[in-house]
């Protein structure tokens, strides 16, 4: 009778144990449209995020976290490949006459994840090309202005009886700016997707433009104040579609086996964020929810970047290819540490935005210093259409070149010189350059020769202009 007990007690032992091992690992990739830092738990007190900040206190927050290139497709092909966009070919956009698109022998996030069993769907904005290197099993309809919708409509795909795992791709085209201006409001703020009567299943939540909180690389200035109004008001909307996307997760029985991160492809679309390399643009929230970990409601200090996405999604999901070509690396063993050793280093790699506005820039951060080579500083900073076109920066233009547009002047903004270096831990705003300060030489000399190995490793055909410019 003891020895059936016995027996018994390790079949079961057994059958827990392979089923904790064959536990779907399902993954929930988030990404917003030119969202920045702003969120409760990257401490802004004002704008409403209470969902966010709930995956934030079960998962792990990223403080600096950057994308490559903080532009929209050029991003994107990074986030899902795990490789620069200089080494993978999409220099910038992908639609219309931009034309950008990865090569066609590049390998994917979903494609990766399909070959390891995974179910793959994509909802919302996608943005990359070619579609035979970007592929997903699924193209799920939705509102990517409405992601309460866009939730709403992955639920099937979640809640499919299928002994595979699941890789969810939802992208927003919030908070991009977008849908005209306010007419209504006398600064004539961008409308950031809002509409006056809203969208089916969101609740309207509105700012006090008098409330927000002006950040410094920005003017402080009734129409910025307007504008930054209107993008809280497209947050607050993404918030509510990601507390829905949880309670749908709850809902399958799938949430203690879902990998979530939630990340912008880049920072906040004023004129010194997005299209830049200063940290508006490319220091980007990053909040993961592992259901695997004990640890919760962790800060960890490792500088993390785009590049390693792919890497440590695949590695979560076991599905790491023999033939790695990525060039970022797994995060997933910092989600349960603060200050892990070996993460104070990060790149970026800008070259296009549209097609017509060629300016390279190539970037090491390396622990407090930032150092930027704008490789062709001889011609005048290139605009975005949309933020050439944000009264923000147009209110402020309009005074002179002299005037001052947060901590530059007009001028110094457009007219850039070849190499910026700033000391982020005495000068986070990135005001005072000091490229050509004699102190600081050796400081100039050790980063660019970090550039240089970065653009060698990494196939960079802009490694070339050191020589013959």
């Amino acid at each position: 009778m003891i020895s059936r007990i016995v027996s018994f007690a390790f079949l079961m032992l057994l059958s827990w144990t392979a089923a904790a091992v064959a536990a779907p690992r399902n993954v929930v990739l988030f990404v917003t449209d030119d969202q920045g830092k702003d969120a409760g738990c990257y401490g802004n007190p004002v704008i409403q995020t209470p969902n966010l900040d709930a995956l934030a206190a079960d998962g792990t927050v990223y403080d600096h976290a950057y994308a490559t290139t903080a532009s929209c497709s050029a991003s994107r092909s990074v986030i899902l490949t795990g490789i620069f966009n200089h080494a993978n070919g999409h220099y910038g956009h992908e639609h219309s006459y931009h034309h950008f698109r990865s090569y066609d022998n590049v390998k994917s996030l979903p494609v990766y994840l399909e070959a390891a069993g995974y179910r793959t769907a994509r909802i919302g904005k996608y943005h990359v090309a070619p579609e035979e290197v970007y592929h997903f099993q699924h193209a799920l309809k939705g509102n990517s202005r409405n992601a309460v919708e866009m939730a709403n409509n992955s639920a099937d795909f979640i809640g499919e009886d299928s002994d595979k795992p699941f890789f969810l791709y939802i992208c927003t085209s919030d908070p991009h700016r977008g849908g005209g201006v306010v007419e209504s409001d006398p600064y004539k703020p961008d409308a950031f997707g809002n509409k006056p009567k809203g969208y089916p299943g969101v609740e309207t939540v509105t700012y006090d433009p008098n409330d927000v909180i002006v950040p410094s690389f920005l003017p402080d200035t009734p129409t910025c104040r307007a504008e930054l109004a209107q993008y809280y008001q497209s947050v607050s909307r993404i918030d509510q579609g990601l507390g829905r996307l949880v309670e749908i997760l709850k809902e399958k029985g799938v949430y203690d086996d879902t990998l979530i991160l939630y990340i912008s492809d880049h920072g906040i679309a004023f004129p010194g964020g997005k299209t830049t390399t200063y940290e508006p643009g490319l220091n980007s929230p990053c909040i993961v929810r592992n259901p695997y970990n004990k640890k919760r409601g962790l800060r960890c200090e490792a500088m993390v970047s785009w590049v390693d996405l792919t890497p440590t999604i695949v590695d979560f999901a076991n599905a790491t290819p023999k033939k790695n070509k990525m060039q970022g690396r797994s995060f997933l063993k910092t989600l349960d540490q603060e200050n892990p050793a070996g993460w104070d280093e990060i790149y970026a790699s800008h070259t296009f935005h549209e097609i017509t506005m060629y300016y390279p820039m190539r970037v090491v951060r390396s622990g407090n210093y930032k150092l930027i080579w704008n490789i062709a500083h001889g011609l005048p900073y290139p605009f975005a259409s949309d933020l050439w076109a944000a009264p923000t920066f147009q209110d402020i233009y309009k005074q002179g070149p002299d005037a001052y547009y947060g901590q530059r002047t007009v001028k110094d903004y457009i007219h850039r010189p070849a190499f910026e270096l700033f000391d982020l831990s005495s000068d986070p705003y990135e005001s005072h350059n000091l490229a050509d300060v004699e102190k600081y030489s050796d400081v100039k000399k050790e980063m660019q020769e970090k550039l240089k190995a970065f653009q060698k490793r990494t196939a960079d055909p802009w490694i070339s202009k050191w020589d013959y410019e």
